[in-house]
C-alpha cells in the first residue's frame, strides 16, 4: 500500500529529529475502527522523538489526530522503538 500524506509527512518530520534517519518508518493498522500509524525509530532516537515532557509527541499526535479529522477518520499515533 502507498503511503499517505499523513504518513509521508511523519516521516519526514521524524528523520529531522532523529539521528538514524535510515530507522525511522510508519506502519498503518486498524484496530477498535481507528486508523492506528505506528512511528518505529530506532531505541536511541525514542527521546529525541517524544521531546522534553512529550511536547514533540504530542505535537505530532496532534498533527495526525487533526489530518483524520479532515479525512473524517479517527486517526491515532503511536512511537514505538
Amino acid at each position: 500500500m502507498a503511503a499517505t500524506p499523513v504518513e509521508e509527512m511523519l516521516v519526514h518530520l521524524a528523520r529531522s529529529l532523529v539521528s538514524e534517519p535510515d530507522a525511522v518508518r510508519v506502519e498503518r493498522t486498524e484496530r477498535d475502527g481507528a486508523v492506528v500509524l505506528e512511528l518505529h525509530v530506532a531505541e536511541a532516537d525514542l527521546g529525541k522523538v517524544i521531546g522534553k515532557g512529550g511536547r514533540i509527541a504530542r505535537a505530532l499526535r496532534t498533527l495526525v489526530r487533526a489530518s483524520g479529522a479532515k479525512a473524517d477518520e479517527r486517526r491515532l499515533l503511536e512511537i514505538v522503538d
